[in-house]
């Protein structure tokens, strides 16, 4: 159950709610994004308990919705949320490139293949400070360093910039140097790093965890959500099979099916899922045609110098070339790129 309050309606009043809801074992969620308060119920109600909510006289619809995730769902809204950064859209008619290197190495490194992309179409300038490695002893990224030559270098190549956020305690700095934060497979449900980032007041792409389902990557979602951030961006990036071709299986009928349930935009990344380079193409095709808002592909000018994640690595030259095939399908399906 969603209760949308009117706007009209002081502090006084939702407290008034609170209590109301509290005296009946309701627990319940506020999520406030703009002049919008929507407060999440896990539960059903009774007519008495909706004619005593009524009463009160703050409440300006009572909306039934039978999935577990309220405000991801289309019972929510209809129609499909777009997402727009400094005269960017995800979510609308274009679909957008959002590639970069797995992680920030150097100002050279940064500097040389934000200029090599700006003929492939990119919009989105991935790179991440901080990684999540397998191993204590690799790489760990530049942390703040990082983020500051991100920040410096965007005012060069003109892209958004975003980057993984790990920990609760690095999104106020993340947030103030990035145009998107990313929600890493592995953190997917790291309910208190979810809560914290409906907080911070920008747009979020949460990745799908690894053995995750689709409805558990949607109640991710709804963490972040229902702590007041709508602006939530999802992106499959290949789950846990017995497979061992690939670094994992990209499940592009979770995009089909994720659709069908959500008004949240989907991307897909391909790198991670694949591991390899070699059919990073095919499956970025594929996405395209499936109905994906965007990309998120890995880029390097120096593959096999790489810190991280180089085997499945493009070069920009091959990203450029490649952005011309998916703008040819994008155009079949009704889009661009």
């Amino acid at each position: 159950m969603l209760i949308k309050i009117k706007k009209e309606s002081g502090r006084e009043m939702l407290a008034l709610l609170a209590a109301k809801l509290a005296s009946k074992g309701l627990h319940h969620c506020v999520s406030s994004t703009g002049s919008e308060i929507v407060v999440g119920l896990e539960k059903s109600l009774s007519q008495d308990v909706m004619d005593e909510l009524n009463g009160l006289g703050c409440v300006s619809e009572m909306i039934p919705i039978s999935t577990p995730w309220k405000l991801a769902s289309k019972g929510f809204k209809k129609e499909k949320t777009t997402i727009t950064i400094r005269g960017v859209t995800i979510g609308g008619q274009e679909v957008i490139m959002m590639a970069g290197p797995c992680a920030i190495e150097s100002e050279e490194q940064l500097r040389n293949i934000a200029k090599q992309l700006a003929g492939a179409r990119v919009k989105v300038f991935r790179a991440s400070a901080y990684k999540p490695r397998t191993s204590p002893y690799s790489f760990q990224g530049m942390g703040v360093d990082g983020l500051r030559l991100h920040k410096m270098l965007q005012e060069e190549h003109n892209m958004l910039i975003e980057t993984e956020v790990m920990d609760v305690r690095d999104i106020e700095i993340v947030a103030e140097h990035v145009d998107i934060l990313r929600i890493g497979a592995r953190n997917m449900q790291n309910f208190n790093l979810l809560k914290e980032v409906g907080k911070c007041g920008k747009p979020v792409i949460l990745k799908r965890g690894i053995s995750a389902t689709v409805e558990e990557w949607l109640m991710s979602a709804e963490y972040i959500m229902a702590h007041g951030n709508h602006q939530v961006i999802l992106c499959e990036r290949g789950i846990r099979t017995f497979e061992n071709s690939t670094r994992s299986t990209l499940d592009l009928s979770s995009v089909a099916v994720a659709r069908q349930l959500t008004h949240l935009p989907i991307i897909v990344d391909p790198s991670h899922a694949a591991g390899r380079k070699d059919i990073i193409p095919a499956l970025s095709k594929a996405a395209v045609a499936i109905g994906a808002d965007g990309l998120l592909i890995e880029v390097h000018h120096m593959p096999s110098d790489a810190k991280c994640d180089g085997k499945q690595a493009l070069l920009p030259q091959e990203l450029a070339a490649l952005s011309i095939e998916l703008d040819a399908i994008a155009r079949a399906m009704g889009r661009s790129l």
